[in-house]
């Protein structure tokens, strides 16, 4: 016990030694529920099932953070989130990367056939929701955090095209990612019922906001595009 106490950041011990009120937030993902099928939906009770390494090991540290919780009353919260998008995010994520490639008439590498389906919540509808939990959480809840706006992924890149002016035969598709679950979906009735909180973006105006931004940030694109970047490419995408 001794050792797992010379792990915790200096946060923690002072928050189980001291009991000073510090309210520690795990910012999760709606994957650690794994696979929601053609038509479920995962409230925050669903059980944890996670298809992927990356899932797992989010679904492990929730699991820290709630053993934390109930054997040394840490105040503690866990959000579980869908697929955020806004500007400066990078660019291996769909959204900013199938932009930045249909600016320079390069191939948008689409896994398979394009049919994954995920929730897509702006970021800073996350960060309301954040702040919210905070604010008014009940110690030890979990709360899903949903944008209500189930989107295809072939559809995303659609959109993106048609609002550059780009022809669909930009579109390539790939080989699937291992693990790549066909679609996620959560329940944000909780947070939206207990604390009021609910996305204010919709997601035809988040895109235009964040095509936008990447439009006018040409020097920011061409910074995080090379180097490390183009063999992180290579590996997800091949040549």
């Amino acid at each position: 016990m001794a050792k797992e106490y010379e792990k915790l950041s200096p946060k923690d011990k002072y928050s189980r030694e001291y009991k000073l009120g510090v309210r520690n937030l795990q910012v999760s993902t709606g994957e650690v529920y794994g696979a929601s099928g053609k038509t479920g939906i995962f409230m925050e009770t669903a059980p944890l099932a996670p298809d992927s390494p990356y899932s797992a090991s989010r679904m492990g540290t929730d699991m820290m953070v709630q053993a934390y919780h109930e054997t040394y009353d840490l105040l503690v919260n866990i959000n579980r989130c869908s697929n955020n998008y806004d500007s400066c995010q990078f660019l291996g994520k769909l959204i900013p990367l199938m932009i930045h490639n249909a600016l320079v008439d390069k191939s948008l590498p689409v896994y398979r056939d394009g049919m994954q389906i995920r929730d897509w919540l702006h970021v800073r509808d996350h960060c309301a929701a954040i702040c919210a939990v905070l604010d008014r959480g009940c110690v030890g809840e979990v709360y899903n955090i949903g944008g209500n706006n189930e989107k295809a992924n072939l559809d995303i890149v659609r959109q993106i095209l048609s609002a550059l002016d780009k022809p669909e035969s930009l579109i390539a598709h790939v080989q699937d990612r291992p693990g790549h679950d066909r679609r996620y979906a959560i329940d944000n009735g909780k947070i939206t019922s207990e604390l009021g909180w609910k996305p204010a973006y919709t997601f035809e105006q988040g895109m235009e906001e964040t095509i936008r931004w990447y439009l006018d940030n040409p020097a920011w694109v061409e910074h995080v595009t090379s180097g490390v970047y183009r063999d992180y490419y290579k590996r997800m995408y091949g040549s």
